[in-house]
């Protein structure tokens, strides 16, 4: 993706309970629009998709759930087992989703928006971030995110923090952004940290 009819598409990136979706949300009460590349990604194997017959073919009958969606824990357990299946998955799923993203973007020109946000937990990893005109980071004091995935998820420590482990650290994140965004505060610090990069940033 790249700025087309006067659209700024703006990544939106960071690691786990680093609080995305409530700064998405910010933005969208802004009048922004969000593209959210996890429901993108559940659209692009939603029954009937190309995608989904695809997965079937390559995976198996087994990977569909009785009511014909993707049962996708079975299949995580199988292509995170072994890299070239998941390769081969990211095949196929990354063009639909850059395909709906595309659609999307489309959309926002046509309704007048001027900024898109695009929340990709794995922009950054995944090689999407060319996708974007700039990355923003949302990031978190390390104890604060273990705290929170902690009591979000009901995870052991032991459970949280190998999670944690396996993501791109935060440090390394945050060298990827144009503008890094600090959510270790209070709702209502993260708020007023939110209302001022508005209206110096997009205004």
């Amino acid at each position: 993706m790249t700025i087309r009819h006067n659209v700024r598409v703006i990544g939106l990136t960071g690691g786990i309970a680093t609080g995305k979706s409530t700064v998405a949300s910010f933005f969208a009460e802004k009048g922004a629009m969000v593209i959210d590349a996890d429901l993108l990604s559940r659209e692009a194997v939603s029954p009937g998709s190309q995608a989904l017959q695809a997965i079937v073919n390559l995976f198996g009958p087994e990977m569909l759930l009785p009511d014909g969606s993707l049962d996708r824990k079975r299949l995580g357990r199988v292509v995170f087992a072994e890299a070239e299946k998941r390769r081969r998955l990211e095949n196929i799923i990354h063009p639909e989703i850059r395909r709906l993203a595309e659609e999307r973007i489309t959309h926002a020109v046509e309704t007048g928006h001027r900024v898109v946000f695009y929340m990709a937990p794995l922009l950054i990893e995944s090689g999407a971030s060319e996708r974007v005109d700039e990355i923003w980071v949302v990031t978190v004091s390390p104890d604060v995110q273990l705290k929170r995935l902690l009591e979000r998820d009901g995870l052991s420590r032991e459970e949280a923090e190998r999670i944690i482990s396996s993501q791109m650290p935060l440090a390394e994140k945050e060298s990827h952004g144009s503008l890094v965004i600090d959510n270790s505060g209070t709702p209502e610090e993260t708020r007023n940290l939110l209302v001022e990069i508005w209206s110096r940033e997009i205004g």
